[in-house]
């Protein structure tokens, strides 16, 4: 609580109201010890970094343009003070999507700056990454003059107000600061969907370029801080009794963990033990149960396991944990035919109510679990599961054994690189255990690289692979590994990446250099987007302008930027490791490059075991979904 005493008088510039803060030990500091209790005036973009710093937002990822210049100087002066902290990036895309790394992996919300018009539109793209996976980033874009004096260079060029301000409300929550006045019902709006408990997302705050220098009076205190969210369950016991009794009178229950469950890892190791339900999951919650744990039957879906798919195929009590239920991992609604009931913990009102025949437990999942697991101690909710349990674990075995047939398997010949070279599989099981083995991050971009990347990984927490399925942004986790230079205890990452979704951001090289990052791009290279040529194939028997007829030497490409090491990865085992071993000795950004095989050679890829509503399997897939119960 503030203490009472006298505020002081603030500096009249914006210099010395940063050099004041800086001596009195911050703002917090200051407001701690009473001294900011009068109305200050300011211009609204330094009220603004004031306001983002009450919320504990000092750093600020930045391409700054005329849209953002007085902005820019606002935090010129302020990390000259050493309150924030700026960094310039070369593409509003890569920039969107290290911010939603800096969030996701590392819980530091940030800021990204853009100006207005192209930037602000590239930024808006890249942020569909932390819409789709409930990330919470603050979006601050230049907007067009609130005069209306004629057309501004680079607005939306069509005579209607604040389009702008209706694109950015379209991704998620937004916010146009036409008056400067409202700034703090801008900031509190902000920080209800940067902050939000369990949907989260990126807040888009629109700066006219002409509000942006006009004097605003601010009582500084009275900016609004982080909300701090108390966690919910059902009060009513009956429905937790309910739940339990569904679950002791199943003889094939499966859990489903979806994205939301990755912060109750221990809760639902318990939960599952205690239940006797085979356990499922989504490629963004590798890792809630360890690789190993006999009711682990992996990832489930139209790119799922063999035996994370005959969990979902068999199971007649399906219980879902924080699940959006999204069309490949759910097989398009089709992945169960044979589920009578459903159990679902979601915090979210509407997503919790997905399922037909749906007992609904919203609120907080570490908290139901809490209660589900104090009730089912005393149950002998396990007694009648354990032949589901051996169907389940035979068809583990299966899944294990299958995977290793696929590394174990001859190199084949490619007629691209006329020579022998590894698989995807082979590349992307080499390089895992490698990071695995010194702990490093994993990062998966979208395509093949991603689908075979979360069907292989074996890992035993949560914090090891951030795979970017939300959206599944072609060059989200090459930019992802930035943030480790950007964040206060950043740690060294592996990106594993195509040649296609190298080429969506290839200027990370640059900025990788020039913010410090230790990491390594792994570029498994097969000339082509194998993912959609794959697709192709299977739907139509031929592949159509998904193959790449430019060979480009993406070794001499690294090397040409000073700082990163360029190595090639070779075409075998032994190379490979030896190329990741000098990759993360090396103190800075590294590129190791891998060419990989494709056709139609078995070992190719870890193949598809779902269904998919899209080309022209649409037919099928929907009479399938009619004919579902839930």
């Amino acid at each position: 609580m503030a203490k009472t005493s006298k505020s002081m008088e603030v500096p009249t510039s914006l210099e010395g109201r940063a050099a004041c803060l800086k001596k009195i030990g911050g703002l917090e500091r200051a407001i701690e010890k009473g001294l900011l209790g009068k109305p200050v005036s300011m211009s609204l973009a330094e009220a603004l970094v004031l306001g983002l710093m009450r919320q504990g937002v000092t750093k600020y990822l930045a391409i700054f343009g005329h849209g953002s210049t007085v902005v820019g100087n606002v935090l010129r002066v302020y990390q000259d003070q050493g309150l924030v902290r700026c960094w310039q990036f070369r593409n509003e895309v890569e920039m969107a999507h290290a911010a939603t790394a800096m969030r996701w992996v590392y819980g530091e919300t940030c800021a990204v700056v853009t100006s207005i018009g192209p930037g602000a539109l590239q930024a808006l793209a890249g942020s569909l990454a932390a819409a789709s996976n409930g990330i919470g980033v603050y979006h601050i874009y230049g907007d067009e003059t609130t005069h209306g004096e004629g057309y501004n260079m680079q607005q939306v060029p069509k005579p209607v107000q604040g389009l702008f301000g209706q694109i950015t409300a379209l991704m998620g929550r937004s916010y146009c600061l036409h008056s400067p006045g409202a700034i703090r019902d801008a900031l509190r709006k902000g920080a209800a969907a940067v902050f939000h408990p369990w949907k989260a997302g990126p807040f888009y705050l629109n700066l006219p370029l002409n509000t942006q220098p006009v004097d605003v009076k601010v009582r500084i205190d009275a900016l609004p801080a982080a909300p701090v969210f108390s966690p919910s369950a059902p009060a009513a016991e009956d429905i937790y009794e309910k739940a339990v009794a569904a679950i002791a009178g199943s003889t094939k229950p499966v859990i489903k963990v979806g994205g939301g469950g990755r912060a109750f890892a221990s809760e639902i190791g318990t939960f599952a033990e205690r239940t006797g339900a085979a356990v499922v999951l989504a490629p963004g919650s590798t890792g809630v149960l360890p690789d190993a744990h006999a009711q682990n039957m992996h990832v489930g879906g139209s790119k799922g396991a063999i035996s994370g798919n005959f969990a979902m195929q068999e199971a007649e009590l399906l219980i879902v944990i924080g699940s959006r239920a999204v069309c490949q991992s759910d097989c398009s609604g089709t992945g169960w035919p044979k589920v009578q009931a459903v159990i679902n913990i979601n915090a979210d009102p509407i997503d919790v109510q997905h399922y037909n025949r749906t007992l609904s437990l919203c609120g907080d999942a570490g908290n139901i679990l809490d209660r589900l697991n104090g009730i089912l101690s005393a149950t002998e909710a396990t007694l009648n599961k354990q032949e589901w349990l051996e169907a389940c674990s035979r068809k583990k075995a299966e899944w294990r054994n299958f995977k290793q047939s696929q590394y174990d398997a001859e190199t084949p010949f490619d007629p691209t690189w006329q020579d022998r070279v590894l698989t995807q599989p082979q590349a992307i099981k080499i390089a895992a255990d490698f990071c695995k083995r010194i702990g490093a991050i994993k990062y998966f971009d979208a395509g093949d690289v991603q689908a075979n990347g979360f069907q292989i990984v074996e890992d035993d927490t949560v914090v090891e692979t951030f795979t970017e399925t939300g959206a599944s942004y072609m060059g989200f986790a090459i930019s992802a590994l930035l943030a480790g230079a950007i964040a206060e205890n950043g740690k060294y990452a592996v990106a594993f990446t195509g040649d296609g979704s190298f080429m969506m951001n290839p200027q990370v090289l640059l900025d990788g250099v020039e913010h410090g990052t230790h990491g390594t791009i792994l570029l498994l290279d097969n000339r082509r987007m194998a993912a959609i040529s794959q697709l192709q194939l299977d739907q139509y028997g031929a592949d159509f302008r998904t193959c790449d007829g430019v060979a480009i030497d993406y070794v001499a490409m690294a090397a040409s930027v000073p700082g990163v090491l360029a190595l090639s990865g070779g075409n075998n085992a032994m190379a490979l490791t030896d190329a990741l071993e000098k990759a993360h000795a090396h103190n800075g950004l590294s590129l190791v490059h891998v060419p990989v095989y494709f056709g139609s050679h078995p070992a190719g890829g870890m193949g598809a075991y779902g269904q998919w509503n899209v080309g022209n399997w649409c037919e099928d897939v929907q009479r399938q979904y009619v004919r579902t119960m839930i």
